[in-house]
């Protein structure tokens, strides 16, 4: 019999639930999470911080394709009029900034090593589901969610190409750190133009997407998550904070170079 340690599993769980995020949709992504880590029966503190890491690799990770999160869907709608824009553009732009961002979570998973309660391999014998009625319930809600938004942002156009367009990318990227608690779906649709130039989209993605992760708010997987696992807000940003604004100021160096 195979068997592996919680460290390891953690490891290939996060890169897995990263990478496929993007085609079976944050949310799925997240429900597998909660699910898996429930099952593991891990201390609190342990079970919060891994579930934190997870849902940041998965918000990376769901930028990649239209279908992945409202943030890459109503990305592609306000870019649509580029010739380049297809269902991979987004890939093609933040492919090697997302994959590594996942690879380097996962690797710092390691470094928190939970242990199973007395009761952690029994529950792993356990069936858990989520009731099909939840999960149409849920994700059409996220579709309301996104189309009220792709309104918002043809709202916005006029405020975005007389005065967002005109600000630096290098301040985008920083200014975005209010997703945390604003939601990166509805910056986006607030900040992204066809008019902007790649490295300008680029940037303001990056940022959205790095401080998403940092507080509950900010991205569909910590909100799932955190309800599900009964994660506070200060638990949550005791780890979440501090860990964005470090991703947040590496890829400001990396994005820069």
């Amino acid at each position: 019999m195979l068997t592996t340690s919680i460290p390891v599993f953690v490891f290939c769980l996060i890169v897995l639930l990263g990478a496929a995020a993007s085609i079976n949709t944050a949310i799925i992504a997240s429900l597998i999470l909660v699910e898996v880590i429930s099952m593991l029966k891990l201390n609190k503190k342990h079970e919060t911080d891994l579930v934190i890491l997870a849902c940041f690799a998965i918000g990376l990770g769901a930028v990649l394709t239209p279908i992945g999160e409202p943030l890459s869907t109503i990305a592609i709608a306000k870019l649509k009029s580029w010739p380049a824009v297809d269902f991979w553009y987004l890939a093609r732009l933040l492919g090697w900034e997302v994959g590594g961002g996942v690879l380097a979570i996962a690797v710092l998973s390691l470094f928190f090593h939970g242990r199973l309660s007395s009761s952690g391999l029994e529950a792993l014998r356990e069936e858990r589901e989520e009731p099909y009625k939840q999960i149409i319930l849920r994700a059409g809600k996220v579709y309301l969610f996104v189309m009220a938004l792709v309104f918002l942002g043809q709202g916005f156009k006029p405020v975005i190409d007389q005065y967002v367009i005109q600000l630096s990318a290098n301040f985008l990227y920083w200014i975005n750190i209010t997703s945390a608690i604003l939601d990166n779906a509805t910056l986006t649709a607030a900040e992204i133009s066809a008019s902007m130039s790649p490295v300008q989209v680029k940037k303001i993605l990056m940022g959205l997407l790095l401080s998403g992760g940092m507080l509950i708010p900010g991205n569909i997987p910590n909100i799932i998550a955190a309800s599900k696992l009964n994660i506070t807000m200060k638990d949550w940003a005791k780890l979440g904070v501090p860990l964005g604004l470090v991703l947040m100021a590496v890829y400001f160096i990396l994005l820069n170079l």
